[in-house]
């Protein structure tokens, strides 16, 4: 078939947030213990301006897997956006010890960036 005719490969459209959040959602009443979904739930919330679900979805998650270092650290951005600095530096101080135990050189370094400019 000559390339004319071929048809164009048809691109779905993109998702909104309610389809990512109740995609994610679905993910997580299969597996509650599911931290990528955990965490993607985490963060939409706190692009929709959901602060305080959002840092309870970081909260659940830290409980479930304590060894996701990407949790700390965004729910530590959250914290202090909201000037919540001191609950946000200990979020980081946890933060860095799991991404040290993981050996995990750049998140420790982004979290110590972080909570060294909390400090001043």
């Amino acid at each position: 078939m000559s390339p004319i005719f071929e048809q164009a490969p048809r691109k779905s459209p993109p998702m909104t947030t309610m389809d990512k959040l109740s995609g994610l959602k679905e993910i997580l009443a299969l597996d509650p213990r599911n931290s990528f979904a955990r965490y993607g739930i985490a963060m939409e919330l706190v692009s929709q301006g959901d602060t305080a679900g959002g840092l309870a979805e970081f909260d659940k998650l830290l409980e479930f897997d304590p060894d996701y270092v990407a949790a700390y650290f965004m729910s530590a951005q959250t914290l202090a956006a909201q000037g919540r600095k001191e609950e946000a530096a200990s979020r980081l101080e946890t933060g860095i010890g799991c991404a040290a135990r993981a050996g995990n050189r750049h998140a420790m370094s982004e979290m110590q960036a972080m909570l060294d400019e909390l400090a001043t």
